[in-house]
């Protein structure tokens, strides 16, 4: 299986208080108790960037939300929405789901980020009588996290950002090296981001300090504003594998593994060893060529192509070379 990056169908329709690279972008996060924002006046003071809490739980939705989330957007920011987990009081894939119903979800319009899973210590143990891990082992919240970053996953297909501190993530995940995947939102005040969670080689944003000098927390993209872009509007992506099925059978599948639709994907092949095409439904035919074009093919969709055919003899070598995109596949058989 090979992963092709089809960049050209794409479907579109102040700093924080601390030093920082200078390539780094700053940014703020804000909930329903920074109240209303004067998002111009961020957008002036230098911000490029904005998280905003949708919800936790699955019985709290930020009253202001809407207000906050678009009014980033109407300034120009980029905006992501976050999840303030509560993992003791229902599955990861509940709350995911209530997440997703409640602004958090994920839309290709160029100016939407990832949305958030917000792990850190529980702020209610005086009144769930839960510990900083919510009463959960390391063993169970892994699970926990998985269950609400798959469902995201699925339902967005983008890897959702998880915001954390080390200290936490060491405590109550047992420092577990599976979420690589996902971008990390680093939380720790201070003038250096620090050691980072052994899932992470690199933070993706870091929250330098609780209170910036724009509104909300203060925070950085570790990256250029051009990678921050493309974050927010990824690559289209599509995968393509082969079988084979004797000597007069071929399949290629196309799926689309990406974040957005794709469209005008384009197929060539060429029978070698002795042999021709004599049948390709859905495509057309000639000698040892094959060509097939894909008009559009969804999110989270595939096709398959199957040709058949005739070899001169009944023995050596023989295949189909297959190329999309910038793919190449190589099917033989003997």
């Amino acid at each position: 299986m090979k992963r092709l990056l089809l960049s050209t169908v794409i479907a579109s329709i102040g700093m924080t208080g601390v030093a920082h690279a200078a390539d780094d972008v700053p940014g703020v996060d804000v909930s329903n108790w920074t109240g209303e924002i004067d998002w111009p006046a961020v957008v002036a003071g230098g911000g490029k960037f904005a998280f905003v809490q949708a919800t936790e739980g699955t019985n709290y939705r930020n009253p202001i939300f809407d207000s906050q989330y678009g009014g980033a957007a109407a300034a120009g920011l980029i905006r992501g929405a976050y999840h303030f987990a509560q993992p003791h009081e229902s599955d990861g894939t509940a709350q995911a789901d209530y997440f997703l119903q409640n602004g958090g979800n994920w839309v290709s319009d160029g100016q939407t980020l990832p949305g958030v899973l917000d792990l850190e210590d529980n702020p209610y143990q005086s009144k769930n009588g839960k510990n900083s891990c919510y009463g959960l082992t390391a063993k169970d919240m892994v699970s926990w996290i998985t269950d609400w970053t798959k469902k995201y996953y699925e339902a967005t297909g983008r890897r959702a950002i998880i915001y954390t501190t080390t200290s936490w993530w060491r405590t109550c995940t047992g420092d577990s090296k599976k979420f690589a995947a996902n971008p990390l939102w680093l939380a720790r005040w201070g003038s250096e981001p620090g050691e980072l969670p052994k899932s992470w080689k690199k933070h993706t944003f870091w929250q330098s300090a609780e209170k910036g000098p724009l509104v909300g927390g203060g925070n950085a993209f570790n990256g250029s504003e051009s990678r921050l872009k493309e974050l927010a509007n990824p690559p289209a992506e599509v995968r393509v594998s082969g079988r084979v099925g004797g000597r007069t059978s071929y399949a290629v599948t196309i799926a689309n593994t990406g974040p957005h639709p794709v469209t005008n994907v384009k197929l060539s092949g060429r029978a070698f060893g002795g042999q021709r095409v004599v049948k390709a439904p859905g495509c057309t035919f000639s000698g040892t060529a094959v060509r097939c074009v894909v008009k559009e093919l969804p999110r989270r969709k595939k096709i398959t192509f199957v040709f058949t055919t005739k070899p001169r003899k009944s023995k050596g070598t023989v295949g189909i070379n297959v190329t999309v995109g910038s793919v190449k596949l190589t099917l033989k058989a003997r």
